[in-house]
């Protein structure tokens, strides 16, 4: 049984004054925009161009364009956390990273993806990206380590039934939101990197998904042209996400440690942050041991 906890959000119409800071035009048809995370920064996609503008957003000042960035059309284009890089993904199965300060792009991955890559978002810590594509999967790219180089992205296993549309990390980045032409809503436990529950309700496809920063909530939207807020606060109660949580992989790495050569676990999303040593080795020496930002690429 698939339990789902639904609260449908009544129209109200209304008269809001608002004030256009600015307006300009660019050419071709605009696929998506983002700010950054600092507000300093807005960076939109344009079709048939294939490229990406990046603007003050302050001023409304074209910063950058970046003609021809893709073969094919840009589906989604966001900002790092960090407000330093652009990912940008697109129809023609890449993904790509343009650095703001190099002013180039220093990451190309061929995603693998076997249709269009509808989707990206970053982990809080920048370290991560996870695609969604219209081959019915989503797929996590470890940034800082690197090993998508040699292995190529981790594929999250039980994916939807339909073409994905959207995805979304919760703040802590603990917790995945994706959305389906299947016309669910699923939520992944990025410990195991496997689907804990599925909210179903929507008649029509689920274009996008949010999380609420207290992770409580996900709103999603719909071809069917409703808005769904769903209640996943006492999601951790729910017998289907116990049996899951037991019965599913762990996501659990096995590495050795630099320093005293023994084997240490560490799960799948902390394997950048923690490095090569064991946490023995670490709490000897604390002062030696610091997150380390994005290597150059």
């Amino acid at each position: 049984t698939v339990v789902c906890l639904c609260v449908c959000v009544p129209t109200i119409d209304c008269c809001v004054s608002v004030c256009v800071q600015w307006r300009r035009r660019q050419a071709g048809l605009l696929t998506s925009c983002s700010s950054s995370p600092d507000g300093r920064l807005l960076v939109c996609a344009s079709d048939p161009q294939n490229g990406v503008y990046i603007s003050d957003a302050a001023s409304g000042q074209t910063l950058h364009h970046v003609n021809d960035h893709h073969r094919s059309t840009i589906t989604r284009c966001v900002f790092d956390p960090q407000s330093q890089r652009v990912a940008s993904v697109s129809a023609d199965r890449s993904i790509k990273l343009w650095d703001l300060l190099a002013h180039k792009t220093t990451v190309n991955i061929d995603s693998n993806h076997g249709n269009v890559v509808s989707d990206c978002c970053f982990s809080t810590s920048g370290y991560f990206l996870c695609t969604a594509s219209w081959d019915k999967s989503l797929k996590l790219w470890d940034l800082q380590a690197g090993g998508f180089r040699s292995q190529g992205g981790t594929a999250l296993q039980r994916g939807h039934e339909g073409s994905v549309s959207s995805c979304s990390f919760s703040a802590d980045a603990s917790l995945l939101a994706s959305g389906s032409y299947d016309r669910t809503v699923a939520l992944w436990d990025m410990l195991s990197l496997c689907q804990t529950l599925i909210l179903r309700g929507h008649s029509d496809w689920v274009t996008d998904v949010s999380i609420s920063a207290d992770r409580k909530l996900v709103a999603s939207a719909s071809k069917d042209r409703t808005v769904r807020l769903w209640n996943i606060q006492n999601m951790e109660e729910i017998p289907q996400v116990l049996e899951k949580r037991r019965t599913e992989g762990t996501g659990i790495h096995i590495l050795k440690c630099e320093e005293c050569r023994k084997a240490f676990p560490v799960s799948r999303l902390q394997t950048s942050e923690l490095l090569t040593r064991c946490v023995f080795c670490r709490l000897k020496s604390p002062s030696r041991y610091r997150p380390q930002p994005p290597p150059l690429m």
